[in-house]
């Protein structure tokens, strides 16, 4: 826990004070007492009938105060809250090397149940979206709370050759921002080219002219990674790039637009010989890669090589997306409590000595 307004608690030196301030009182009532001649007056102004009774309620008194001085230093501390991310983009590989039978039925299949029982657990009011990389990306499913439509989207997932990981990170970014645009070429840094035309349905962007002038696009002012907070990108995949953009330079784009990409590496680490199209290859995880996506952006990597290991993954990212870790004030915690120990020194003041003391 920390205080925001530490300064404030050099208020906490007026408590000695007040104990002193109360000594002296007790001790000046005790004086004042000696000068009834009457026995019964002097027990009763000494208070003999209460004993430390008497000291309780000016000791929760002072606690209250205490309290309530804490509360004006704004304490703050690091609590689970509900996240306030409205869409989810799934970012699946599908292509030839998830066909590999090391896991059970197949990488494509586990996959896909572990994405759907990862949808069935986000709360109703978030929206997810589908997309497919495989030399190409493609928006599967735009962004909907209709858990069927993604349902479907993946159930229809169909095997291709090639792995661009940079393409699905674009494609999760410009189904994020749909109004920006960003390039999918694969000869230069995606980030040096924001505002280029975009390519194919990929950015979803209209066709016009080659002669009509090149629209004039507001250069993107780079964010703190991380910092967006309405969307984040979950993307799985068990291979190397093979063609497309560069995925770091993706990660790194996605980096200056403050979305966080969880990267998940799926399959055993020695790969597996998979056999498409009437060619073997050998499908092996790039984990450097997918480690240096999820640095970039402020988001984990994870790894998964099993069916059960992959649900895990999934069922930890869900943990993490719907509630998230943040700095929060609870100056109204101690506030509460502070007003709630004073009226019950005032309670036990007027029980106990018939008045508030």
């Amino acid at each position: 826990m920390t205080f925001l307004w530490l300064d404030m608690l050099w208020l906490l030196l007026i408590l000695p004070l007040l104990v002193l301030a109360y000594v002296w009182i007790q001790r000046r009532r005790k004086r004042l007492s000696l000068r009834y001649a009457n026995l019964p007056l002097i027990r009763q102004a000494l208070g003999k009938g209460i004993g430390w009774r008497r000291h309780l309620p000016p000791a929760l008194l002072l606690l209250a105060i205490g309290v309530l001085i804490a509360a004006v230093a704004r304490p703050a501390a690091v609590i689970t809250l509900a996240s306030s991310r409205a869409t989810v983009i799934l970012a699946m590989d599908v292509s030839g090397s998830m066909r590999a039978s090391d896991m059970d039925p197949s990488r494509m299949v586990a996959a896909q149940e572990a994405a759907k029982t990862f949808i069935a657990q986000q709360p109703a009011d978030v929206e997810i979206g589908i997309v497919a990389f495989a030399s190409a990306a493609m928006l599967m499913q735009a962004p909907t709370l209709d858990r069927e439509l993604l349902t479907t989207a993946i159930n229809s997932f169909d095997l291709r050759r090639g792995t661009a990981v940079g393409a699905g990170v674009l494609t999760a970014l410009a189904t994020i921002f749909p109004d920006e645009t960003f390039d999918f070429g694969a000869d230069r840094d995606p980030r040096d080219q924001l505002g280029a035309r975009s390519h194919g349905r990929q950015l979803g962007a209209g066709s016009r002219s080659l002669d009509d002038p090149e629209p004039e696009v507001a250069e993107h002012v780079p964010v703190e990674p991380g910092s967006y907070q309405s969307a984040v990108v979950i993307l799985l995949t068990d291979g190397a790039t093979t063609t497309g953009p560069d995925p770091i330079a993706a990660g790194r784009l996605a980096a200056d637009y403050g979305v966080r990409v969880y990267t998940v590496g799926f399959g055993s680490t020695a790969g597996d010989v998979v056999d498409f199209g009437g060619r073997s290859m050998r499908a092996m995880l790039d984990a450097t890669t997918l480690q240096a996506i999820a640095d970039a952006t402020d988001a984990e990597y994870f790894e998964a090589q099993s069916s059960e290991a992959l649900a895990d993954v999934y069922a930890s990212l869900s943990t993490r997306i719907v509630a998230e870790k943040k700095l929060t004030e609870i100056a109204f915690i101690f506030a509460g409590l502070g007003a709630l120990i004073a009226m019950v020194s005032a309670a036990l003041s007027l029980f106990w000595l018939g008045r508030i003391a």
